[in-house]
């Protein structure tokens, strides 16, 4: 049936069809949720397990940018199957996609590592990964657009905010089948094959979701639309090739979602990198702080969602955004100061700087690890990226051999280039090039002095427990949580209402996965590094705040409110 847009839907209560139409795509979404994040979850244990070949850090980068290829095709998912889903239903299309996630993720729990077959398990991973992209660019479309055009009117705004749970239930599901693993098991037996297991529980995880998918009936405007034969027989052109629908899929993009994406994902992913990557903190103390924060914060999606159907969408989202702007940097050195104090003192007593000709700094961002930094530059840097210490540069002049100034102490570097054949200086007096054979040498001699130099300035090796304020930490990353629920909360109802019924699933989809997908999902890889080039460690900040700032200002000025849009329309 279809509702009539009456002031009675607004207010009756939420029938059984409906409770059940949530629910089943809600925790379907979750499951499917919980098997993409498992892999963001655990980058730097299958960077040690795939990317073995290369350096730790190249490693590390490799890994995010695997977990990143899953995002890259989500938009050609979204076309995919938003297409089918416009023209042959919504229900089956989102059980195809979640067959194919949760395959794909068990066989990742199964698949041999680096060490097992070489180079085929980086290929293999990627490969998956690019199917996990491409099922996830049409489950969202699938469930938003489902469940909204089962909502009453006046009441989208509310039903549609439980599928925006979904995704950060997803990854606390992830994160507490993570920890409770690694609680169970050693570090060491946990790195080696426990790792697996959070992978291999979502073949249960798909059964259940299958299951219950298969309960649904299709939506009521759907079979409405279909049933008067007025559905698209080319939503793909009729989405993308015609300028009136061309234009408000690009306001989606550049005026909602592309903000919402960037600030979702620093205050859900980016953070928790921050904590474990730049800060240092156990990980699983990083782990749990994030499962506290998004526990406490995950009602506001409904809080917001709600509060939508009566104030609109738009201001809620356009509010968070603004908030992330303007607050992101103290956010960020408020969790420094709370979860590594030590580290925040070191740097204000004994800063650290790179002394260098910039001609022979490299970028310091190697995926593929082939790149061989060898000049002295390139050594210094290298190795404070490697030990996550921040760092400001210094220009030397050309020709000058770079050091490293920690505080008042003088650390020369020294060049690796494979040319040389002069000896290495080992004191705190000009450095000179070293041959092959020097050079296992100097690196040792460098590292050793470097570590002797930060350990006297107290740069910590790690965060110490004792001195987490824990409470802190979650309250501000709780404030980031909030900042997702606001931008996150209203915009699946404000997505599936900006477009006619006969096109809904295609036209949202794309924005929405290029958004979520390109934008927010190449942050973590895009911020580590910014920051790895420029040395400060709140640098990475400013990839989110800038993509937010052209939203808002794209969002005021030309995408309109529709909170009172009668999605029943066809054309």
């Amino acid at each position: 049936m279809a509702y009539a847009a009456s002031t009675s839907d607004a207010v009756r209560p939420m029938t059984g069809e409906e409770k059940k139409v949530i629910f089943a795509s809600s925790l379907g979404t979750v499951f499917e949720w919980y098997d993409f994040y498992l892999y963001g979850s655990l980058s730097a244990v299958i960077a040690a397990q795939f990317f073995s070949g290369v350096n730790p850090t190249a490693a590390f980068i490799f890994a995010l940018m695997a977990f990143a290829a899953g995002f890259a095709v989500r938009p050609f998912g979204a076309l995919v199957f938003g297409r089918l889903g416009d023209m042959i239903g919504r229900k089956y299309t989102f059980l195809v996609t979640i067959l194919i996630m949760g395959l794909s993720t068990f066989i990742v729990g199964i698949l041999p590592n680096y060490a097992s077959i070489g180079i085929a398990a980086p290929i293999i991973l990627i490969g998956l990964r690019l199917l996990q992209g491409l099922a996830l660019g049409g489950e969202y479309g699938g469930a938003a657009t489902y469940v909204a055009e089962h909502a009453p009117h006046g009441r989208r705004g509310n039903y549609t905010s439980w599928i925006q749970t979904t995704a950060t239930l997803g990854l606390f599901l992830s994160l507490l089948v993570i920890l409770g693993c690694r609680v169970a098991l050693s570090p060491e037996d946990f790195n080696a094959w426990g790792w697996r297991i959070p992978f291999l529980i979502s073949i249960v995880l798909l059964g259940i979701s299958v299951w219950i998918r298969l309960m649904l009936n299709e939506s009521p405007a759907f079979k409405k639309m279909k049933e008067e034969g007025k559905h698209s027989k080319a939503p793909l052109t009729e989405s993308f090739g015609q300028w009136k629908n061309l234009k408000i899929v690009l306001l989606a993009l550049f005026g909602l979602v592309a903000g919402q994406a960037v600030v979702w994902y620093t205050g859900q992913f980016y953070a928790l990198f921050f904590l474990t990557q730049t800060l240092k903190v156990d990980a699983q103390a990083a782990n749990l702080m994030i499962a506290a924060a998004l526990l406490i914060g995950t009602p506001f999606f409904v809080i917001f969602g709600s509060l939508a159907d009566r104030i609109g969408r738009k201001p809620i989202i356009m509010a968070g955004l603004l908030l992330a702007c303007l607050t992101y940097f103290p956010l960020f050195k408020g969790i420094t100061h709370y979860a590594n104090p030590a580290l925040e003192e070191a740097i204000a007593t004994a800063p650290v700087v790179v002394v260098a000709d910039p001609n022979e700094c490299s970028f310091q961002f190697n995926p593929v690890g082939t790149s061989q930094f060898t000049s002295s530059c390139d050594i210094a840097k290298s190795a404070l990226v490697k030990r996550g210490i921040p760092y400001t540069n210094e220009a030397a002049p050309a020709g000058t051999v770079s050091s490293i100034k920690v505080g008042s102490t003088v650390i020369p570097s020294y060049s690796a280039l494979p040319q040389a054949n002069t000896t290495v200086s080992l004191s705190h007096g000009p450095a000179t090039a070293a041959t092959p054979t020097d050079a296992k040498a100097a690196g040792a001699a460098f590292d050793k002095g470097l570590g002797d130099a930060l350990k006297t300035a107290n740069y910590p090796a790690k965060a110490d427990p004792a001195r987490v304020d824990t409470v802190m930490v979650i309250a501000l990353l709780t404030v980031l949580v909030i900042y997702v629920t606001m931008v996150y909360g209203p915009i699946a109802a404000m997505l599936v209402e900006m477009f006619p019924t006969r096109i809904r699933y295609t036209s949202m989809s794309l924005p929405y996965h290029i958004g979520n997908g390109w934008f927010g999902g190449f942050l973590p890889t895009t911020s580590f590094a910014i920051v790895a080039a420029t040395g400060d460690i709140y640098s990475g900040l400013w990839y989110p705040i800038v993509i937010a700032a052209a939203t808002l200002v794209i969002g005021l000025l030309f995408v309109r409110e529709t909170k009172d849009v009668d999605i029943y329309q066809h054309d």
